[in-house]
């Protein structure tokens, strides 16, 4: 445990940034797994929607350095492929 006044502050700074990471990337893989779903039901128009969210989150997680944005750039891609081919 740490002794430092400064060390006790980014412990308790860390730990809350890591459930805010923790809470955008659950919610992403939320969203896509939903997006897979309406794809092999067909939802065509729900998967677009679904897509839209998908876009914005990855983004968002990107801008706020929760994942790289190589990483929100090569999922949004592959789901933008998948949709394609869907339609």
């Amino acid at each position: 445990m740490a002794n430092i006044k400064s060390a006790k502050k980014r412990i308790k700074v860390i730990e809350t940034k890591t459930l805010v990471n923790r809470k955008r990337k659950s919610a992403i893989k939320t969203y896509i797994k939903k997006f897979e779903n309406a794809l092999d039901n067909n939802n065509i128009d729900e998967a677009k929607e679904l897509f839209k969210k998908i876009e914005k989150n990855l983004d968002r997680a990107a801008n706020k350095n929760t994942m790289h944005k190589n990483t929100a750039s090569r999922k949004v891609s592959k789901l933008a492929k998948r949709l394609n081919n869907a339609i």
